[in-house]
């Protein structure tokens, strides 16, 4: 079973500050505690260097010269960039938190912060960002294996998904139960079952 450390190693911090003693110590913390990182100065060097493909988090501080926080979060959303992204600022309030939240951050902490507890956070976050990309990439295979089924293979699947068994298909369809039987069987190995739980389970994960 993973855990939060193991999907942590799967990930990276992308830090964010515009002081560079806490961009220093911050780095050195993550480091020390086994958590890769890369450091910014500013938002909009992390957006210009950003890739879709590279798995993390953010932390990120609030106020920032150029581009804040807050609107770091927006340009994320803008781009249709779903990393997870935590807010550590010692200009903390409730109306800045609630705003902060509100834009979909990870978590909000006050500067100075527990490092047991950031490191927890990131940790989570890092988890989050790791199951999110497997589910991505399970649903991609899902959907390249089900577009080798034909028209007519979609809907034994979904019928036969639904729990009918294979007469039940034959009738609503107008074909024989040996024909349903030859379809189920090119189905199964097009999608690379080997039981129909596994088949069942496949199609619930492509909706």
């Amino acid at each position: 079973m993973s855990t939060a450390t193991d999907n942590a190693e799967d990930g990276t911090v992308f830090l964010i500050d515009d002081d560079p003693s806490v961009r220093d110590s911050l780095t050195l913390l993550l480091s020390l505690k086994g958590l890769r990182t890369q450091a910014f100065a500013n938002a909009e060097s992390f957006i210009d260097t950003y890739r879709p493909e590279r798995s993390g988090c953010v932390l990120t501080d609030l106020r920032m010269p150029g581009m804040t926080g807050l609107e770091l979060q927006a340009a994320l959303r803008e781009r249709h960039i779903d990393v997870p992204v935590v807010v550590l600022t010692a200009h903390g309030d409730v109306a800045t938190a609630r705003a902060a939240l509100k834009n979909g951050a990870f978590d909000f902490i006050e500067k100075p912060a527990d490092d047991a507890m950031l490191l927890e956070v990131l940790r989570n976050a890092l988890r989050v960002e790791h199951e999110r990309r497997t589910a991505a990439s399970t649903r991609t295979d899902t959907d390249q294996r089900l577009q080798r089924l034909t028209g007519r293979e979609r809907e034994i699947l979904a019928l036969i998904a639904a729990g009918h068994p294979n007469r039940d298909v034959a009738v609503k369809l107008g074909i024989s139960p040996r024909t349903v039987e030859v379809h189920r069987a090119r189905i199964m190995e097009k999608l690379e079952c080997s039981s129909l739980a596994e088949l069942i389970s496949m199609n619930r994960a492509a909706g």
